[in-house]
């Protein structure tokens, strides 16, 4: 391939690792707001998302570009490939971000109560989860790719011990069961948030090996 085809091979990877850092910042904002039920940074996190849109459109643009133009090949379309369904799954999270942003703002409306589920091993883990598969992209590791998609059972069972707790509190509740929903909700979208970073370490896998890692075929 020439060099022209390698310099954009490049700056779709610096494209698709920027919008990564963006997605990072939102998490960690998403993690602190719910922390300190701070309904101001939860704003800033919603009226931010449409950032993270722009850039995941423009990364799917210029692979589609690029896939058209040069018909790439072997590892060069399989890396495309992975990159299309990794922008997909970073937008995903940026909007589980926004997800929880929405949850905190309805919280912090209703007056204070006495139970308060304590989400930070479940919000940490994810975040962890979700740097250590964009630095498995970076470094092309797929050590790191696969114990990142272990790590997503360990984030499933910290959600089921979340919804028994809520639950749990729920019962004998005749008022502001509303407020307790929405306490479900974020353990989901940490959840869901967890899976989308488990995605992205499958197809690193899938860009270094060729292998397709899905549906419980982990090793």
């Amino acid at each position: 391939m020439t060099k022209h085809f390698q310099r954009e091979l490049q700056n779709i990877k610096k494209m698709i690792l920027s919008l990564g850092a963006i997605v990072e910042e939102r998490v960690q904002m998403a993690k602190t707001a719910i922390e300190d039920a701070d309904a101001h940074l939860a704003e800033q996190i919603i009226k931010k998302d449409y950032e993270i849109d722009e850039m995941e459109v423009e990364v799917e643009e210029e692979c589609l570009k690029i896939l058209a133009l040069h018909q790439p090949v072997a590892v060069d379309l399989r890396f495309l490939v992975a990159v299309i369904k990794i922008n997909n799954d970073l937008e995903r999270i940026g909007d589980q971000a926004v997800n929880i942003a929405q949850r905190v703002e309805f919280m912090t409306e209703q007056k204070p109560h006495r139970f308060c589920f304590d989400y930070d091993k479940m919000a940490q883990k994810a975040q962890i989860m979700l740097k250590e598969s964009l630095d498995a992209l970076v470094n092309l590791d797929v050590d790191l790719a696969l114990k990142v998609c272990r790590m997503d059972d360990e984030v499933d069972a910290l959600k089921h011990v979340a919804y028994d707790k809520i639950k749990e509190t729920m019962e004998g509740e005749s008022e502001d069961l509303g407020y307790y929903i929405n306490m479900l909700l974020i353990s989901r979208h940490l959840e869901r948030l967890a899976d989308h970073a488990t995605n992205i370490a499958e197809e690193v896998i899938y860009m270094i090996e060729g292998e397709i890692v899905r549906h419980g075929r982990l090793e």
